[in-house]
């Protein structure tokens, strides 16, 4: 068995291809290689992450959401899918549940992009608020 054999039966492997796919927007052929990754380990919290991914590219947002879900479900703290659950609900406008998926990613990381995302939501309900008055 060569290398590329072993290789293509971690969901590690599938991963990486759908992520370069991702990079190269062919979402729905990430989307396969993605559930590839979670065939093999149904537990691969970055495959339902970035499974997320895919899917908000697709602007498929349900599907994105439960991919989301189930990472944080997996692992508590994973930081990155909590980031990425929120930049989704920012994007539906859901910004009370986008604060809340912020401040959890925070709370284990307090990476400047998380507590810049999650301010920028302050400012536009600031700013909303304001041009409606």
């Amino acid at each position: 068995m060569n290398i590329f054999e072993q290789n293509d039966r971690t969901p590690e492997f599938w991963d990486g291809q759908g992520c370069a796919l991702c990079e190269n927007e062919k979402y729905a052929e990430a989307l396969t290689a993605f559930d590839k990754a979670l065939a093999i380990n149904p537990n691969y919290c970055q495959g339902w992450n970035n499974r997320g991914n895919a899917f908000c590219g697709m602007k498929r947002y349900a599907e994105a959401l439960f991919s989301y879900d189930q990472a944080v479900a997996i692992k508590p703290d994973y930081h990155q899918a909590w980031f990425n659950r929120g930049l989704l609900l920012a994007e539906m406008q859901a910004y009370g549940n986008a604060i809340e998926s912020y401040e959890r990613a925070i709370a284990i990381n307090p990476d400047p992009r998380y507590i810049h995302a999650r301010e920028k939501i302050w400012l536009n309900k600031k700013l909303h608020t304001t041009v409606e008055a």
